[in-house]
Parts: structure tokens; sequence; C-alpha cells
């Protein structure tokens, strides 16, 4: 019973409704959904061709389309056929209207368009992927945000995250014995966060990693002892600089990151 069809429409790329139906469908543990995207429905024909198939594979439809002819048409239908559509924007869209008192502007895809906030994000992930792992340290100073983490703190995948929020991030690591680039203590403009974990977790993971790269589980890299000495200096180094350090040992990628961007806004509003 917990195995259904799920059916996306959607008049652009669709990728709003996977974003919703995935932060939906992750609160119901036993749901087994067989999805079905139908992208770029701007038609009836293409629109009918969906229909055939939501006809036949019963389920639910979450859809994005916003000419009223289209909507009318899947509607009616799935009426007919006693299927649940729903669409996810409007809640949100009449909200917002009612609230500036204005219309919105019905074009499909628009969020797509290549304005400045489309490039700002391809400039800010070119920056971030030539800044990974301690590269391009000489100019720090052009950095919005740096990640500081000893190894295996999801630094450079937290990175790209936030780079594809628009934000230029570079991270380095902290290793035993290895000095941080001496720009690092003089820059003015990026927050540094530090990214720390418990120790055993770390151990856990850098174990997994070794057993992967299949090397030995010798040396300070993988001992518990150690890892809490490099945990220790890491908040130390924080803490005399002010910087502040999340805790990511229970943390989403996604929740680092947002907590980044928290910790960024509260800065610039200062």
């Amino acid at each position: 019973m917990n195995k259904f069809h799920l059916h996306l429409v959607s008049d652009a790329t669709g990728e709003t409704l996977i974003s919703v139906a995935k932060a939906v469908l992750v609160q119901f543990k036993d749901a087994q959904p067989v999805q079905h995207l139908w992208s770029m429905i701007r038609n009836e024909a293409s629109l009918r061709q969906a229909i055939d198939m939501i006809k036949e594979n019963h389920g639910i439809v979450l859809y994005t389309i916003l000419d009223r002819r289209l909507r009318s048409v899947l509607e009616r239908e799935c009426r007919a056929a006693k299927v649940p559509c729903v669409a996810v924007l409007d809640p949100t869209m009449r909200a917002i209207a009612d609230f500036l008192g204005s219309k919105e502007l019905g074009e499909p895809g628009i969020q797509h368009v290549l304005d400045s906030e489309y490039f700002r994000r391809i400039e800010a992930m070119s920056f971030t992927l030539a800044h990974d792992d301690g590269q391009g340290s000489e100019d720090l100073a052009e950095a919005e945000v740096i990640l500081l983490g000893v190894s295996r703190t999801s630094k450079t995948p937290t990175s790209i995250y936030l780079a594809n929020r628009g934000l230029k991030v570079a991270n380095i690591p902290l290793v035993p014995g290895v000095p941080l680039p001496e720009n690092l203590f003089k820059v003015q403009k990026p927050m540094v966060v530090g990214l720390v974990a418990s120790a055993e977790r770390l151990m856990q993971i850098r174990r997994q990693r070794m057993l992967s790269l299949k090397a030995g589980l010798d040396g300070d890299y993988v001992d518990l002892d150690a890892i809490r000495r490099e945990i220790r200096e890491a908040r130390r180094l924080c803490a005399r600089h002010d910087w502040p350090v999340i805790d990511v040992s229970r943390r989403s990628i996604e929740e680092t990151a947002a907590e980044i961007i928290n910790l960024y806004q509260r800065r610039r509003g200062e």
C-alpha cells in the first residue's frame, strides 16, 4: 500500500516539484513513490500525453503550470479519473500576491533566466572550485566565506553547496604540522568559520576512507587520541581569532550550509 505513482507535471524543468516532493516524502519513511516527471508542458498536446499516462498509472499529481487553460484541462481530467491533483505553488503565490497587492507575472520557467543572479552563482562556483582544499590561497581576501576544518569535516561539499547559493568560498584543511597561509590572518572581508566533528565520528569516517583506498590503519590520522588533539587545536585556533565554530557531527551538508548562511547574513547586518 505504500508504493504509489507520483506524477510531477511542470511547464518548466520540474526542479521545483522534485524538491518539494523530496522534502515531503522524507517525512514518510515507508513511502515508495514511482516518480514520473512531465516537464516543459506548454501546450495541450504534450499535456494530453502526460494525462494518458496519469490515467494508466493512478496515483498523485503535483503540478506547477501557470497557463490557466492547461491547468483547467489537467484538473478536469484528474477529477474525472479520481486522481488527487495539487498545485504546489498556489498557496504561496496567493499569499505573496495578497501581501504585495499585485499579480504574478505568469511566465513559466522565469526562475531559470540568465540574469545577474545566475551569473553570480557561476562566478561563485568557479571561485570555489579554484580555492578547494587550500588552493589559490594568495587571493583569500576575495572570498566571502572561508571554511577551516580538520580532515573529513565535509569542507568541500559544504563549499560547493554554498557556491550554488552564490557565495564565493575557500576551504583550507587544518593539518598537524602544516602552517596556514599567512594572509588568512589578515583578511577583513571574508567570514572565517571552523568546522569540527566528534573524534569518534571522524575516526570512523577516516577509517572507512583508508579502507576504501586499501591503505593501512596505522598512524595519527586514524588514532582517536591524535584526532582529539586535532579538534582541540582547531577549536583553540578559532577561539583565538574569534571565528565561529560549527560541529558537523550530526548535521547534513544542507544544515551546515544553512547555519553558515545565517552567520553570514547576521555578520552583514552588523
